[in-house]
């Protein structure tokens, strides 16, 4: 389960990401579901940013991560600040016309910039 958040990085890892989506139902009233989501989400951002750097098109994927990324933000509600700035500077490097990201990086911003965010700080 350790080394799970890193398989996930991989690009087309789907399998392992229906591995995580299992994991998460099993910790669903854990006291580890709230850690296990914030691997998740840094895993999830790194995997786009694989994704982005590659500059390989595979627009269900990238789409499906983009929802998994903007389900967990809603969530955990805080990110690696590393993680975010790459993500950030590679999607728009490399997707700043597609909608799907816009449209969740718009999300993640109203997110991690409120006010008692710690990004805002």
């Amino acid at each position: 389960m350790d080394q799970l958040p890193a398989a996930l990085e991989r690009v087309g890892n789907e399998e392992s990401w229906a591995l995580a989506d299992a994991i998460s139902r099993v910790l669903k009233n854990s006291e580890e579901l709230h850690s296990w989501r914030r691997h998740l989400l840094s895993a999830c951002m790194r995997g786009l940013v694989a994704m982005y750097s590659k500059d390989e098109s595979q627009q269900e994927v990238e789409r499906s991560m983009l929802l998994r990324l903007e389900e967990l933000l809603c969530v955990v509600e805080e990110v690696d600040p590393d993680d975010w700035c790459s993500l950030v500077k590679t999607g728009l490097k490399y997707r700043y016309r597609d909608e799907t990201f816009l449209k969740v990086l718009n999300v993640a911003i109203q997110l991690l910039y409120k006010k008692e965010s710690s990004l805002s700080q």
